[in-house]
């Protein structure tokens, strides 16, 4: 690939993806979280100076098509799991935020032959506390004031103001959280069965949370990284759930040390 930035059409086992490709060298599978990832993201060109970064757009994110019958956690950690296979070279580095980071730990979980290297940012996919405390806050019943104050360290800057996006990125927009909400309602954002496996995963593992996180707090991530042997929890200050969005140059940095280790 060359390093211009590339949106792509792929098709993976029958199902048509849209992809993001950027920069060349070690593949880096990125599974986008609520939202898909903007082409235009600061850290997108960023990572892609290490590497080449492939972001796919799960079916019924972004401008993917999703097939009528595709509709559980385990249809996209299969297509995902089809991907890596597919990708060049040996190995690839798998990195996940939020949802895609519950996809990322699902997909480690099954396959540790095509994955080096295991980057989880912020994820969802496990409950650690007892049943009557919610672990994930819930995007979808609490307040959209709550949700943005949750989500970023400084929303004031960050958040998305829907005045200014356009209709195309207001329907990307609307995309992402129905699919979202069709593949993690029940049970909301975790998979219980998660937590017995995660000890499967045999490959360097980095979880990287942001310090303002409320969505999932840093709590949580610990008690996540503590079910993944060997794995190594780092806070990136100044920031919410999308260290990417909020502290590019740092996120970045962090990644490309981890890999480079």
């Amino acid at each position: 690939m060359s390093s211009g930035k590339t949106e792509e059409r792929l098709t993976v086992n029958g199902v048509e993806i849209e992809v993001v490709r950027r920069g060349s060298g070690r593949p880096v599978l990125v599974l986008h979280g609520f939202q898909t990832v903007d082409p235009g993201a600061c850290f997108v060109d960023l990572l892609a100076r290490r590497g080449e970064v492939i972001a796919p757009s799960g079916p019924g994110f972004g401008c993917s098509l999703r097939p009528k019958d595709f509709d559980t956690v385990y249809d996209l950690v299969r297509l995902y799991l089809d991907v890596l296979e597919i990708l060049p070279g040996e190995k690839a580095a798998l990195l996940g935020f939020s949802f895609g980071g519950w996809l990322a730990a699902e997909v480690a979980v099954a396959c540790g032959h095509r994955i080096d290297k295991l980057i989880l940012v912020d994820p969802v996919g496990i409950k650690v506390s007892d049943r009557e405390t919610p672990d994930i806050l819930d995007i979808f019943n609490q307040s959209p004031d709550e949700v943005r104050r949750a989500s970023w360290h400084d929303p004031g800057r960050f958040a998305p103001d829907f005045n200014a996006m356009s209709d195309e990125a207001l329907t990307v927009y609307a995309r992402n959280r129905e699919a979202l909400c069709l593949y993690a309602w029940h049970p909301y954002m975790y998979n219980p069965q998660l937590p017995r496996w995660l000890g499967r995963i045999k490959v360097p593992t980095l979880l990287l949370w942001g310090g303002s996180d409320r969505i999932v707090t840093p709590d949580y991530g610990r008690a996540y990284s503590r079910m993944i042997p060997g794995a190594k929890f780092e806070l990136i200050a100044g920031a919410g759930h999308h260290p990417e969005i909020e502290q590019p140059e740092v996120f970045v940095e962090r990644v490309s040390r981890f890999l480079e280790e």
